[in-house]
């Protein structure tokens, strides 16, 4: 039997590493891209990181996936970022709203960290259930 603490504690523990260097990417390409979409082109770079980071965590340590060729990765990789779709509109939604709401870059981490906080839970789930199904 699956130790429900155990598994819940991993995952906001890879869920919490994902979002700091998702954050951490974003901040890199402020500094280096001061161009007029800096803060599209830092969200997508920051949601490129944290999605390989967060795939490679969750396939091997909360699902135990083993993958048995490059093709079957590949499929997995495609899928799991597919469910990604719907949860990255949610973390770049507060992202976007906390930023123009309070004009601050602070709140805009903030939103940011809520958005994924929350996406990542609907992540789980979906995961789960159309992802890594054994």
């Amino acid at each position: 039997m699956i130790n429900v603490f155990k598994l819940t504690t991993l995952y906001f523990c890879f869920a919490l590493i994902a979002t700091i260097l998702n954050i951490l990417a974003q901040q890199i390409m402020v500094y280096v891209y001061w161009g007029k979409f800096q803060i599209l082109i830092s969200l997508i770079f920051g949601t490129i990181v944290g999605l390989l980071v967060k795939y490679f965590l969750d396939k091997k340590y909360i699902f135990k996936y083993k993958v048995f060729s490059f093709n079957d990765d590949a499929r997995l990789f495609a899928l799991y970022s597919l469910m990604g779709v719907f949860t990255t509109f949610i973390f770049w939604g507060f992202e976007f709203l906390f930023y123009y709401m309070f004009e601050n870059r602070s709140m805009r981490y903030i939103g940011a960290v809520i958005g994924l906080f929350i996406g990542y839970i609907i992540k789980y789930f979906l995961d789960k259930k159309y992802v890594f199904r054994i």
